[in-house]
């Protein structure tokens, strides 16, 4: 066990919005997201969510309602989830991927009866709206105030905004949706206080210097419907002060050009991203000298990757480790050259307890440097499943451990490194994707009999889903066709990109599929 970082409680016990109130009232007018041309100051984002929460108390939202937010990178993204919780709502966003059954999903197990969509996705929204009968208000992100949209509830807000009473370590803020292993996503309930906490977790830690700062420029490539957009890029650069850059869609070019013009001095990102640098012609054609850190998640990164990508950037790499039931930040690295591990995801965060213990139990704590599931404690834990109490038993204990479902070993210093998962997510670019959902959707296509899926190792992507088929006698069917059934019905990320014809699927006598065995049969099993 360590807790080895300078303990930075007692955290604060204020909303989230408070980030955003206090930062407007020190620094009104410096830029606090760039979108394209579009500049808004700290003020404006005050100024424009408080109009929005009186505009959703004006439509009906009541304390503690979901609002579902549904929208690619942009302001109208920030000035939404602060008026969400302004108005007493808790934000709940949707993946701007998604396909109409998982947009129905997420709508009908949260209870959502309003949405804030941006334009571009309206149409999938209003195909999913057949299957989510609870759904009674759209707001769309348009470009003007159309009657009825977005910036025309700003502009006819009342002037004063409510004033909610907010309990920060009972009332939930926010409520992603995390991926299981049994099948469709969990709204993962994330309080006041678990997310302000680990926003301090991040920002408070002095002395080291890849902490956020106010003058910092932040390119937000990575959604920020995804926890790591929303706690460890938005909320952490609204409370120090710092600028955001908007990127919508990946580009590689774009990306680095962003970088160069805008001036970006810190980077969060992902390994795929990172790997797709070392291998772009075009990067030398960038100036990139105004980055100081490059931070990677979502996935674990070799050593040697991690040098290839401080090489091709040119500044220091580190990595950290977290996931949506943890707020997410649970560890980080060091950007300091004595402290550095590559290939660690580095220590704990501040008063963050880790643990590794065995596989089989879950209970015996392993000595140190043993391979075992990281268990963790601490205030950004979550507070559980929304709506599934047994899903909460099974990965929180009663003293308020949580399990990871990550394989990982801990060093005498308290560095950590993630090795692979227990659980039986894929990790496609830094998506959770569940086999168990793969599955149930191809066995409705009616030349499939049995089908198991497995991540399959692929450079680019971490890992891609593969299936297994038995197909079905008498009905012909080709990979092609069963990859196009599936990529119409989920999102990019969620997609098989491999289809295998078997005889058999093995089995426990329970039924349960052995993925191990498939994983085995392809070379994949962690060795050891």
């Amino acid at each position: 066990m360590s807790r080895p970082r300078p303990s930075l409680a007692p955290y604060s016990r204020f909303p989230v919005q408070e980030l955003l109130r206090r930062t407007a009232a020190r620094l009104p007018e410096k830029a606090a997201v760039i979108d394209d041309e579009r500049r808004f100051t700290f003020r404006q984002l005050e100024e424009y969510s408080g109009k929005l929460a009186g505009a959703l108390a004006s439509f009906g939202v009541r304390r503690d309602e979901h609002v579902a937010l549904l929208a690619p990178n942009c302001a109208e993204f920030v000035i939404a989830f602060y008026g969400i919780l302004k108005a007493g709502a808790i934000v709940t966003t949707i993946n701007s991927g998604y396909r109409e059954r998982e947009i129905a999903h997420q709508l009908n197990d949260s209870g959502a009866e309003v949405v804030i969509v941006h334009a571009d996705l309206k149409p999938v929204l209003e195909s999913a709206r057949e299957e989510a009968p609870g759904l009674r208000r759209v707001v769309p992100i348009e470009p003007a105030a159309l009657p009825g949209s977005f910036w025309d509830a700003i502009d006819r807000a009342p002037a004063a905004p409510p004033a909610p009473v907010v309990r920060p370590d009972e009332d939930v803020a926010a409520l992603p949706y995390s991926s299981g292993t049994t099948g469709l996503s969990k709204g993962v309930m994330l309080t006041h206080a678990n997310l302000v906490s680990n926003v301090e977790q991040m920002v408070g830690r002095e002395g080291e210097e890849s902490v956020p700062r106010e003058d910092d420029v932040i390119l937000v490539h990575l959604p920020l419907f995804h926890i790591y957009g929303m706690n460890v890029l938005m909320n952490p650069a609204v409370a120090v002060g710092a600028t955001q850059v908007m990127m919508g869609r990946f580009d590689m070019d774009r990306f680095l050009s962003l970088i160069s013009r805008r001036r970006v001095t810190q980077l969060f990102t992902v390994p795929p991203v990172g790997l797709g640098v070392t291998q772009y012609a075009g990067v030398s054609d960038h100036d990139l000298t105004s980055l100081r850190v490059g931070f990677f998640g979502a996935a674990p990164m070799s050593a040697e990757l991690q040098l290839r990508v401080e090489e091709a950037l040119g500044c220091t790499i580190i990595q950290g480790y977290g996931m949506t039931e943890t707020s997410p930040l649970a560890n980080s690295d060091f950007l300091e050259p004595e402290r550095i591990r590559r290939g660690s995801v580095g220590l704990a965060a501040p008063d963050t307890e880790e643990r590794v213990v065995d596989v089989e139990t879950g209970t015996r704590v392993l000595p140190v440097g043993e391979v075992g599931e990281l268990m963790i404690r601490g205030p950004q834990v979550m507070r559980g499943y929304y709506d599934n109490a047994g899903a909460t038993a099974e990965t929180l204990t009663e003293d308020g451990w949580l399990h990871t479902g990550d394989i990982a070993r801990m060093d005498a210093d308290g560095y950590v490194w993630i090795l692979d998962r227990k659980k039986e997510l894929i990790k496609y670019k830094g998506f959770q994707v569940p086999p168990a959902e793969l599955e149930g959707l191809m066995l409705e296509h009616p030349a499939v009999t049995d089908v198991a899926v497995i991540g399959r190792p692929d450079v680019e992507a971490g890992e891609i889903p593969k299936a297994f088929v038995v197909p079905r006698i008498g009905i012909e069917v080709d990979e092609d066709a069963l990859v196009r059934f599936v990529a119409d019905r989920v999102a990019t990320f969620k997609q098989v990109r491999e289809v295998e014809f078997v005889g058999s699927i093995p089995k426990s006598p329970s039924g349960k599929i052995l993925r191990r065995l498939l994983k085995e049969r392809e070379g994949t099993s962690p060795a050891g």
